[in-house]
C-alpha cells in the first residue's frame, strides 16, 4: 500500500516531486509509525465490516481500528468479538488487500483470547489499541500482547491511548507520565505509536469543543498535549510517534464536491473547493491538523471517512520544506553553521534545525513531496475525484 495509491499513476506523477513510498504490514516499525496517517475507527459490531475495511482501503485509508470499547454498548461486547472473528475469516477467504488493522480492546484478557480465536486470519491483524493506558494497566496489556505474539508467531504492535483522568489532573500528571514512560520504554519494540484520548480529557470537566475550535483552544487539553510531547515525544531517540486527537464533526461528504469537480480539471477548482471546505465545518479540522504538526504530533484519530483525505493532504511535505531539510542534512553541513534557504525567505540553522529536517524527510518518505506548484487543495481535489 501507499498513500495516495488510490489515484492513478499519471495524476500522482503530476502532483508529486517525490512520490510516497510503498509499505506493508511487514515494513519496519519506524516507517509504519510515520505512515499511519488518518487512522479510521469503526465499531466492531458492523455486520459488513470486511466489506467496509476493503472499501476504505480502496479509497486511501491505510490504517483502521476496529473498536470493542467506547464505540459500542457494554452488552454488545460478546457479539462484537464473535463478529470480528467472522469478518477476519471473510477477509482471509478473499485474500484481500486491507489497511493496517488494529483491534481496540477493553481488558488485557481479550488480547490472547481474540488471537487464539482468529486462528490463521490473525496475519491480517497488525496489533491492538490499549485504552486508558497507565503504568499499571499498561504492563498487563503489554504482557498479554507479548504472550499472544509468541503463541501465534505473528508480529503484533501496541498503540496505547493516553486518556486517563489521572493524566489530565495537574497534581498526578507528572508521576503518571513518568510511569507511562517507564512502561513503553520497557516494551519499546512493540509500541508503534501513542494516541491521545482528548474526548475523555474533555469529559472529565464536562467540556466539548465547538466545530470552529481546536483541541489546542481548550487550554486544559492543550496543556496535557504539551506535557505528553515533552515527556514522550522527544527527538533525541527516546521519543515515540504521538498521533493527533480525534475530530468529532462530520458534515462533509464526497458527493458535495464530485459534481463541481467534474465540471473542469481539478487543478482549476482550488478556490471553489477551499470555500466549500470552510462552509462544511472542516475549517476547524484543517487548523487542528496544522497545529498537531506544529506541536510534534503525526497522524490523527478519525471517526469519519471524510476526514481521511484532509489529514493525508496536509501530511504531504511541501517542496519548500523538502528543500530546506535536504540543505540542512547535507554531509558537508555536519559542522553546523547558518545558510539562507533555497527559497530565500528564511534562515536555516544547521544544528538546531537538524532534528526537524530528519523528521521532515521521514514524513516525505511515506507521504511524498509535492511539486512546487501543488498545494493542499490540489492534493485533496485529486483524492476526491479518484
Amino acid at each position: 500500500m501507499r498513500h495516495f495509491g488510490h489515484i492513478s499513476p499519471a495524476v500522482r506523477e503530476s502532483l508529486f516531486f517525490r512520490e510516497p513510498c510503498e509499505f506493508d504490514a511487514g515494513s519496519p516499525s519506524r516507517m509504519l509509525s510515520a505512515a499511519l496517517g488518518a487512522t479510521l475507527y469503526s465499531p466492531a459490531t458492523r455486520p459488513r465490516l470486511a466489506d467496509d475495511v476493503i472499501k476504505q482501503g480502496g479509497q486511501g485509508v491505510v490504517s483502521m481500528v476496529l473498536c470493542l470499547e467506547d464505540s459500542i454498548d457494554d452488552a454488545e461486547v460478546t457479539g462484537a468479538e464473535a463478529n470480528l472473528v467472522r469478518q477476519f475469516a471473510d477477509i482471509e477467504a478473499r485474500g484481500a488487500d486491507v489497511p493496517l488493522l488494529f483491534i481496540r480492546v477493553r481488558e488485557p484478557e481479550q488480547i490472547s483470547d481474540l488471537v487464539r480465536r482468529l486462528g490463521s486470519s490473525v496475519r491480517w491483524l497488525s496489533g491492538f489499541v490499549l485504552p486508558k493506558f497507565t503504568e499499571e494497566r499498561g504492563e498487563l496489556f503489554l504482557e498479554a500482547l507479548t504472550a499472544a505474539e509468541a503463541e501465534s508467531g505473528h508480529r503484533l504492535f501496541a498503540m496505547p491511548v493516553l486518556e486517563s483522568p489521572e493524566l489530565l489532573h495537574l497534581e498526578t500528571r507528572g508521576e503518571i507520565l513518568r510511569g507511562i514512560a517507564r512502561t513503553v520504554d520497557k516494551y519499546r519494540e512493540r509500541v508503534l505509536a501513542l494516541r491521545l484520548g482528548v474526548t475523555d480529557f474533555c469529559s472529565a470537566y464536562g467540556l466539548r469543543r465547538a466545530p470552529d475550535m481546536t483541541a489546542y483552544d481548550v487550554q486544559i487539553v492543550g496543556a496535557v498535549i504539551g506535557d505528553v510531547v515533552n515527556v514522550l515525544g522527544r527527538a533525541d531517540g527516546t521519543g515515540f510517534t504521538i498521533t493527533g486527537p480525534v475530530w468529532e464533526y462530520f458534515r462533509l461528504q464526497e458527493r458535495m464536491f464530485k459534481p463541481q469537480l467534474r465540471r473542469s480539471p481539478f487543478m482549476g477548482q482550488a478556490e471553489e473547493l477551499r470555500t466549500a471546505l470552510i462552509e462544511h465545518d472542516l475549517d476547524g479540522l484543517l487548523r487542528e491538523i496544522e497545529l498537531d504538526r506544529a506541536n510534534g504530533l503525526l497522524g490523527k484519530t478519525c471517526i469519519h471517512p471524510s476526514h481521511v483525505l484532509p489529514v493525508h493532504a496536509l501530511s504531504v511535505v511541501s517542496h519548500e520544506e523538502y528543500s530546506d531539510a535536504q540543505d540542512i542534512l547535507r554531509p558537508e553541513r555536519g559542522g553546523g553553521g547558518v545558510l539562507r534557504s533555497a527559497y530565500t525567505n528564511k534562515m536555516n540553522e544547521v544544528k538546531p534545525h537538524r532534528a526537524w529536517a530528519e523528521r521532515t524527510l521521514q514524513r516525505a518518505e511515506v507521504f511524498g513531496v509535492a511539486r512546487e506548484d501543488v498545494g493542499f487543495v490540489e492534493l485533496l481535489a485529486a483524492g476526491v475525484t479518484a
